[in-house]
């Protein structure tokens, strides 16, 4: 058996309609793509509606499936199109290559030995702006390229590098002064 057909007797009795299947095929993924949402939206009321939505879009177009892909990619790019889609809602705030943004720089006479935690970058990202946050999601997170980002994001695959590069920077600055307001 192979990833496609991961899962394929449960999408098969979802695509006749029934409910236990759809609470199991919910058990498998509700959680991985709860997570998904809310590093995107990073509110976890917004997170939990877009998850239910996103569900309720798989359930009714699961009929279209035709296992040329996991069901957990297929679930995936669903979640990730209705994130965006909120996103946009929102007015995303994606910042051209020719704009000049000038991000601050911290420098310290002594090295600051830095933490990259897992809780340290997750609590920088919620700080970062919608674009920052997407970008630097959809690429370290949901393994996405530059290309298929712009395609996505409707932006070009330069603006998707810059976007990322800032992102990174912003997130090793805070965690430079995290760890160097720790020191003392």
């Amino acid at each position: 058996m192979n990833y496609i057909d991961t899962h394929r007797e449960i999408v098969e009795s979802c695509k006749k309609g029934s409910h236990k299947a759809q609470v199991a095929l919910y058990g498998h993924y509700s959680k991985a793509m709860y997570n998904t949402c809310l590093r995107m939206v990073k509110n976890e009321h917004d997170a939990q509606d877009l998850l239910q939505s996103s569900f309720t879009d798989v359930f009714l177009n699961i009929s279209k499936f035709k296992f040329e892909s996991s069901i957990g990619a297929y679930i995936k790019r669903i979640v990730i199109n209705n994130c965006i889609n909120f996103l946009k809602k929102r007015k995303l705030d994606i910042e051209e290559l020719n704009q000049n943004i000038k991000i601050p720089v911290a420098v310290k006479e002594e090295k600051v030995e830095v933490n990259y935690t897992v809780e340290a970058i997750k609590n920088c990202m919620e700080s970062l702006s919608d674009g920052y946050r997407t970008v630097f999601s959809l690429y370290m997170f949901e393994g996405y390229d530059h290309k298929e980002i712009g395609t996505i994001l409707n932006i070009s695959e330069a603006t998707s590098k810059s976007q990322l590069s800032r992102a990174k920077q912003k997130i090793r600055l805070m965690v430079t002064e995290e760890s160097a307001s720790n020191k003392y």
